[in-house]
């Protein structure tokens, strides 16, 4: 009896359809990563430390009260700002980006920790002025969104800078602003397309001509996405078979256990593969949503809508840049690629999602 009991509070905040749906894409992960490496057994460990260690994060926080997380707005948000500034005058620079910190016993990536704290923020902020919002309240927002968007972009890294931008336009979407202000905004950075084309850097002005025209370069800037392309298409309909990739295998395709493991999967699992990975996702998605219409508060509305929205965008980004419809951006196949960092961002942001479900009234302080 006593250790049903624990197993009871062990559980009680884990929302089990989702956490069921999280699991069949985590495994995945693991499947698809051993074949993207050529079997090699250490990346897939360490798949499954990252694993641990996020799941643990999302534990935590499914466990964790709803005021904690509105306590928790403000400081992890300057926090966050901080150590971007701190990025900019001391990060330390890999491949002609300034992105990671030195914090002597390991190094930080803090543009992931803005991914939580920049919704998280803007939420909190539009609960203390729910009862009358006005356009300065949804001036302040965006303001606290471009900031470190700004930071971001600046490092370059910007997969991430549209990420958090993403993130941040789902809150202020929610909270209610207007169309008309949506339209200004839209107008003006078409306006403003030209200035934006001349401030961004060489690589990635050639990322996108390379979306035109990959074949102009196809040795060079336009390979990836050649060869992405090349594996998706070759998967057919049935798939080669799982193991039998020829575009990994034979190394052909670059990065191809992180931002491109998605042209792995399709070469392997073919068409009916990719529906069923789709279908997991857009799952996950509509668990999403169905939470978000039952949050209790504006706050957790609002939170749970933009977690719901960013994994989406997550998704589509990186099946977009693989397919050869977007740019290449370096944003990563959400709960399937390897790495610690975004997986423990991803599930941390669930892990608030099951918060909000379990934990129905919020506690004001």
């Amino acid at each position: 009896m006593i250790k049903r009991r624990l197993w009871q509070r062990f559980v009680a905040h884990l929302d089990p359809v989702l956490l069921t749906l999280l699991g069949l894409l985590l495994l995945v992960s693991l499947v698809v990563i051993y074949s993207a490496s050529g079997g090699n057994w250490f990346r897939v460990l360490a798949q499954m430390t990252n694993i641990l260690v996020a799941c643990a994060a999302l534990w935590i926080v499914a466990n964790m009260p709803l005021h904690y997380l509105m306590r928790a707005a403000v400081p992890a948000y300057l926090l966050g700002m901080v150590l971007l500034i701190a990025v900019a005058f001391f990060g330390e620079i890999t491949n002609g980006a300034r992105r990671w910190l030195n914090i002597g016993v390991t190094t930080i990536q803090p543009s992931e920790l803005m991914r939580i704290a920049v919704p998280l923020m803007m939420a909190w902020y539009f609960e203390k002025h729910e009862a009358m919002l006005t356009l300065k309240n949804y001036f302040v927002a965006t303001l606290l969104l471009l900031l470190p968007v700004a930071l971001i972009a600046r490092q370059p890294d910007l997969g991430t800078a549209i990420l958090i931008a993403a993130s941040g336009f789902y809150v202020l979407f929610l909270a209610g602003i207007s169309w008309r202000i949506m339209l200004t905004f839209l107008v003006i950075i078409m306006a403003s397309t030209p200035f934006a084309w001349s401030t961004l850097h060489d690589y990635q002005r050639h990322r996108i001509m390379m979306l035109l025209d990959p074949a102009q370069d196809a040795l060079g800037r336009g390979y990836h996405t050649i060869q992405a392309i090349i594996a998706v298409g070759s998967g057919g309909i049935f798939g080669k078979g799982y193991l039998n990739g020829t575009q990994a295998h034979l190394d052909f395709l670059p990065e191809r256990t992180t931002d491109f493991i998605f042209a792995v999967y399709s070469e392997e699992f073919g068409l009916l593969g990719n529906i069923v990975l789709v279908s997991l996702y857009l799952f996950v998605i509509a668990r999403g949503f169905v939470i978000t219409a039952n949050a209790s508060t504006y706050f957790t509305r609002l939170m749970a809508g933009s977690i719901t929205l960013t994994f989406f965008t997550y998704a589509f980004v990186n099946m977009g840049m693989v397919s050869g419809i977007l740019p290449v951006v370096g944003v990563p196949l959400p709960l399937i690629s390897y790495g610690g960092t975004s997986m423990v961002t991803l599930l941390l942001g669930f892990g608030m999602l099951m918060s909000i479900h379990t934990h129905k009234k919020l506690v004001q302080t």
